[in-house]
Formats: C-alpha cells, sequence, structure tokens
C-alpha cells in the first residue's frame, strides 16, 4: 500500500532552481508527486510557494524521503506531533531516528513547539525534560555521543525546518547568485568577503577560519597574520600540516624545505619539518615554545599572543604530531562543536577535508565562504549539504593577501 503527504515549500523556486531539485529528490527515493498548488512571486524578490503531495510506496520510504526534502527546505502542511524513543544502548540511535538538516528546525512536543539548539546535519534530536516532566530542551547530538536512556526523536512529524532569508540589502555577498565564483573581479570577492568579515565583527560575532597548509606553502602567513593582529582571526581550525609549516617557516624560513623567499630548495631542507615538529613537541606545547622564546613569529605564534582559539585535528598521514593535535577523531569533533558558539563567518582557504568537517557542523544561518585553487574543494560542500557554501576559486596566497590590504590598511607586503 502506498502512503502520501502533503508538503509545502517557500522561496525562490523557479530562479534558484529548487523546485527542480525537490521533484529530482522525490524521483530518486522513488516516489511520485503532484503539484496541487503553486503561487509564482511576481517581482524579483517576492518568493514563490508551492503545495505537492508526494506519495512513496510505504510507510518508512515515505518518512525517508520527507526528511531528504527537508534537507531542500520542505516541511508537511500538516507536521503533527512528533514521537520519541528511549536509545537502548551508547553510541546507537533508535530505529527510525530523525536525521537531521543544518537548518533552523523546530520540533512539537506534546503541543509546544521547542527551538532545536544548535542546529547540525546528520545528527540525532534528544529531548530533554525538565523536573516536572515537561519537554524543556531539544538539541541536536551526533551518534556517538547519544547514551543509553536518552530520549530520541523518531520519524519526520512534528518537525520544521526555515531556511536562512538572503539579506538584500547588505553587500557582503552579491556574487552568491553562483555558487562557484572563478571568473569575477578578484578585487570585488576580496571587497564582499572584507564586508561580511566586518558585518560579523560590528554585530559582537566571531570569525572562524578554516585553513590548509597551503596558506603557508603560498606565502600568505605573514597576511595571516595581519589579520590576527587586526582581530579578524577569532577561532582557526586546521590540521597539523598547517601548524608544523607555519612553524617550520618561523624557526627556519622554509616550507616543506622550500626557501618562501626564495622560491628553491634548500639543502636539508627536507630535514626542516619533522625538526619543526621535534622542537615543539620537547617544548610541550605551541604555547609552551611562544612562552619560553622558542616560537618568536608566524601564525601560530600570533594565535597564542593574541589569546585566540585553534583546534588542530589529525590524520594517519601526520607526522610527529605536534603535541597540541587531536589524533582521536571523535574528540577532535567535540573540540571543533564546543568552538562554534557566537560564529558570525567562516572562510574555509586551501583545505578540503576540514572545510567538508566544518560544514558538516556548522548551522546554515552563519555565512560560508570556500577559497581554493581547485573547484572540487569548493563545489564539494554544497554537494555535502553546506547550502550556504559559496566558493571562489583562485590562488590562496593572492586572494589572503588582498584581504590583508583591503582590511588592514596598513598592512602592505614589500
Amino acid at each position: 500500500m502506498s502512503a502520501h503527504e502533503s508538503v509545502e515549500i517557500t522561496g525562490h523556486l523557479m530562479d534558484h532552481g529548487i523546485l527542480s531539485r525537490v521533484l529530482d529528490d522525490i524521483r530518486e527515493y522513488g516516489g511520485d508527486y503532484a503539484i496541487e498548488r503553486f503561487d509564482v512571486g511576481r517581482e524579483t524578490d517576492d518568493p514563490s510557494h508551492a503545495v505537492i503531495t508526494v506519495t512513496a510506496e510505504d510507510g518508512d520510504s515515505l518518512e525517508r524521503l520527507l526528511m531528504r526534502l527537508q534537507t531542500r527546505g520542505v516541511n508537511q502542511v500538516d507536521p503533527g506531533e512528533a514521537t520519541v524513543a528511549e536509545a537502548d544502548r551508547d553510541g546507537v540511535f533508535p530505529d527510525h531516528f530523525y536525521s537531521t538538516t543544518n537548518l533552523e528546525t523546530r520540533v512539537r512536543i506534546e503541543g509546544a513547539w521547542l527551538q532545536v539548539e544548535n542546529p547540525e546535519m546528520d545528527c540525532g534530536l534528544v529531548l530533554e525534560r525538565s523536573a516536572d516532566g515537561r519537554p524543556a530542551r531539544v538539541f541536536t547530538l551526533p551518534m556517538s555521543d547519544v547514551r543509553r536512556g536518552m530520549l530520541v526523536v523518531t520519524g519526520a512529524s512534528g518537525i520544521r525546518v526555515t531556511v536562512p532569508a538572503p539579506d538584500r540589502t547588505a553587500g557582503a555577498f552579491g556574487f552568491m547568485e553562483s555558487e562557484v565564483s572563478s571568473e569575477k573581479p578578484q578585487a570585488v570577492l576580496v571587497r564582499q568577503v572584507a564586508d561580511g568579515m566586518r558585518e560579523a565583527k560590528a554585530a559582537g560575532k566571531k570569525v572562524l577560519w578554516v585553513g590548509g597548509p597551503g596558506v603557508v606553502h603560498t606565502g600568505a602567513a605573514p597576511a595571516m597574520v595581519a589579520l590576527v593582529h587586526a582581530g579578524y582571526v577569532d577561532v582557526l581550525f586546521a590540521g597539523n600540516a598547517l601548524a608544523t609549516h607555519d612553524i617550520e617557516s618561523a624557526l627556519y624560513g622554509t616550507s616543506l624545505g622550500v626557501d618562501l623567499a626564495q622560491g628553491r630548495g634548500v639543502e636539508h631542507g627536507h630535514e626542516h619539518h619533522i625538526r619543526a615538529l621535534n622542537t615543539i613537541r620537547r617544548e610541550g606545547s605551541i604555547r609552551a615554545a611562544v612562552e619560553s622564546g622558542v616560537l618568536t613569529g608566524g601564525i601560530m605564534h600570533a594565535m597564542v599572543t593574541h589569546e585566540k582559539t585553534f583546534v588542530l585535528v589529525g590524520s594517519v598521514r601526520d607526522d610527529g604530531p605536534l603535541p597540541d593535535v587531536y589524533t582521536d577523531v571523535i574528540e577532535g569533533q567535540r573540540a571543533m562543536r564546543a568552538n562554534l558558539t557566537d560564529v558570525g563567518f567562516c572562510l574555509m582557504v586551501a583545505t578540503m577535508l576540514h572545510s567538508v568537517a566544518t560544514g558538516n557542523i556548522l548551522p546554515a544561518s552563519v555565512p560560508l565562504v570556500c577559497v581554493d585553487i581547485n573547484p572540487a574543494t569548493v563545489t564539494k560542500l554544497a554537494d555535502r549539504g553546506s547550502s550556504q557554501a559559496r566558493g571562489i576559486v583562485t590562488d590562496v596566497g593572492l586572494f589572503l593577501e588582498q584581504l590583508a590590504v583591503e582590511l588592514v590598511p596598513e598592512y602592505r607586503r614589500s
């Protein structure tokens, strides 16, 4: 027996291709649809609204389809009430758990709508009750952190999501009409990213950076240091590589054994990165190396001296690693999540894996820009579900130099 449900969606359904993606999802999940109502906005800024009846072969298939459609901002016309089930073991959600999106989410429990805390994709929703048994809060929780006895939301009923409305009055993201920008004037793109950072700081929010070793390899470390000094880097997520090569550069003037000033390899330069690692490991931490006077420059030195937060999460290919690096990736994820509070803008530069990892845990309300020379890096974010991600395909070194000039007028690299 087939199952069906009426759903609705509001937004720029035609010019942004949202409706076609929704219909493609329905067919991809083996369902069918009938468009019951479609109100097209008259003016450019007017949203459209559609009501669609979706049909699947059974209730379970319909439930999975409805969860998929919510990643596009599609809600049930009559959402009903959410249901919950107890987790019966640590690290395992109950069957039919609701798989979250990174959109603003509300859950209806016993007639009351509760705002979901820290929206994040690919998690579960956990309900906590007050001492008198009433629903108190609902929050996202990754699978690894669920514990036996927790109340987990199941099914797709009783849940509504909201897609962030674009701010038509702000100039920060004029380039966002296309998801990836490669041929637009870079000075304009840099200025728009700078405006986004300024707006976040003016609102009392933090600027989160996600960086790869290309920041150092391209010679852009001094530009990033200037941005740290100017207060435009509040939190840094990276791996062992960025920090190691930054420290190698500060200690030896090389990155991967290449003289950054001359652009050529130096004698015994291939040893520099491992010797840099050993130096910091002897000190015990990056902070200890700064405080002892062993490390006197570079990005990590600036982060420590300005009391900024950094989270370094390693991988199986790391040398060393640095003593500050999380080698347990689950613990690394927890540390990253713990430092997302009050983030109002995110800039990702020259790293695919850390960019995707961060995109997975960021709510859709946080503006997100990814800069990389590789177009695959900037498109992969959107493919993974970070619908707010916008990409700029360009050389990271030149981009950061221009960004430093834009945000720190006194910065002029000789």
